[in-house]
């Protein structure tokens, strides 16, 4: 993918602020600095996506939220109610954590049932549901597996971690995944230089590093991004 204009580049960009320790205060201002470099989407934590969405109005920036985060071990039942109650505050986007207990336990059964409820959700409100996978406990055979379940149950993208595992996005589950999906989202890092295919989004959290985007006469000059908290990677499917 070439990066010609600065929304290229920004709109590949979903501003997590996740961290809980992020006062209202931090939240308002990660916000208004999402607003400022026009990126793809903020996510939240669920309780302030209301005000977020309110924010949001008007501006091009997408409301996106978590659900049963970070662990994915909610009830199915409790996951779908959290998404519900997120569309109906406002919510564009749900990252939503895959049963990592049942995954690894391969009650595949049980891991499409949720999903295919999740994405149901989303999709009955013309929203889009995101995936997560947290790769650093899982194997191969995982991963292929769970991205064979959500291209079938069309959910719009996967993603690699939280950022709250043992580790995040790595280039070899860049490329072991790339196997099986055509697009690539993933963490503002060298990735997004090397993994060109299909490129689309990437995340970043507090750590302003959009604002090492250099633009001349609406054009993206140079791209600088060092962005050494920014650990969650996506895949798009």
């Amino acid at each position: 993918m070439i990066v010609k204009d600065y929304q290229d580049y920004s709109k590949m960009i979903d501003h997590a602020l996740l961290t809980p320790t992020m006062t209202v205060d931090d939240l308002e201002k990660g916000i208004e600095l999402a607003l400022a470099y026009d990126v793809a989407s903020v996510c939240v934590m669920p309780y302030y996506v209301k005000q977020l969405s309110d924010r949001l109005s008007g501006s091009s920036v997408k409301s996106s939220t978590t659900i049963g985060f970070p662990h994915g071990a909610n009830h199915s039942q409790i996951k779908v109610a959290e998404a519900q109650r997120a569309i109906d505050d406002g919510c564009q986007e749900i990252d939503v954590v895959v049963n990592i207990s049942q995954v690894l336990s391969e009650c595949w059964e049980y891991v499409e049932d949720e999903i295919a409820s999740i994405v149901e959700v989303a999709h009955n409100a013309s929203q889009k549901a995101k995936l997560i996978f947290e790769n650093c406990y899982l194997q191969d055979n995982h991963k292929i597996k769970l991205c064979q379940l959500c291209s079938e149950l069309q959910a719009d993208w996967v993603k690699t971690s939280t950022g709250f595992g043992t580790s995040g996005a790595t280039m070899d589950g860049n490329l072991n995944s790339l196997q099986y999906q055509w697009k690539v989202l993933t963490a503002p890092t060298q990735s997004i230089y090397t993994v060109t295919r299909g490129v689309s989004q990437c995340t970043a959290d507090t750590d302003p590093a959009i604002a090492s985007v250099s633009v001349k006469n609406g054009m993206v000059d140079s791209i600088g991004v060092t962005c050494s908290t920014c650990k969650a990677g996506t895949y798009g499917v």
